[in-house]
């Protein structure tokens, strides 16, 4: 027999009979229908990415600068996408988004959730150790190195306060501002200073909020107080 018999309710679907699998199909017909599939595939990709970067450095086989590199890049990467209102609007949250296509991605999540790379929300003690014992030393290039990372660290503090005082309450102006404060008081100390876990608990609230969201009154006051508080905390650390 030169053909499978077929049930005799059995009726050709149009599909079936208007497919030809010679010819391309088109996901999109517009340009503007093909960014935003392009743009919901490279965030599926970044997702995937990321839970595989995190399970090689928690393997420890991806270099300490390497992870930090390419963890920073894929959370921008994956914040620009989201900044596009259609984007956003097809791609939901990223708990409707794995259960739409079946990611299992408990590590990605958690540093999506963070917004951080591990090595800058927990500084890696033997960078303290290192400038601890270059503390009183100069060189031909310049200044002890660790004064100039006290600056930052202080001048960090400083900008998001009178960020804060100005009402510039954005999750697009806050968030860079804390990220940078984190980072440049891991490069002074290691030490888990009072209150300086309120900077992380801050950047996970920040990371969850929509990018043009605002800060309300009562959080703006809040994190005003709690800055004041680790930059405090801060100092103290430095006059040990």
């Amino acid at each position: 027999m030169a053909y499978a018999p077929v049930p005799y309710s059995y009726t050709p679907s149009l599909l079936s009979t208007t497919i030809n699998p010679d010819i391309e199909v088109k996901l999109a017909d517009t340009t503007a229908e093909r960014d935003l599939l392009d743009s919901l595939g490279e965030l599926y990709s970044i997702i995937l990415t990321l839970e595989a970067l995190e399970k090689g450095y928690l393997r420890d086989t991806v270099q300490e600068r390497d992870y930090t590199e390419i963890c920073d890049r894929l959370l921008r990467q994956y914040r620009s996408h989201l900044t596009d209102e259609h984007v956003r609007a097809a791609f939901g949250d990223l708990e409707s988004f794995k259960a739409e296509w079946g990611l299992e991605v408990p590590k990605a999540t958690e540093r999506l959730r963070i917004g951080l790379p591990a090595t800058v929300e927990t500084a890696p003690a033997r960078e303290h150790n290192s400038h601890s014992n270059n503390r009183n030393s100069t060189g031909p290039s310049g200044p002890n190195p660790n004064a100039t990372h006290i600056v930052s660290a202080s001048e960090s503090f400083i900008t998001l306060l009178d960020a804060i005082k100005l009402n510039m309450l954005s999750k697009e102006t806050l968030h860079p501002i804390l990220v940078d404060t984190i980072q440049a008081v891991n490069k002074v100390t290691d030490r888990d200073f009072e209150n300086k876990g309120k900077i992380i608990q801050w950047l996970i609230t920040l990371n969850q909020m929509r990018v043009t969201e605002d800060l309300g009154v009562d959080q703006a006051r809040e994190l005003q107080f709690d800055m004041q508080l680790a930059y405090d905390g801060f100092k103290a650390v430095l006059g040990e």
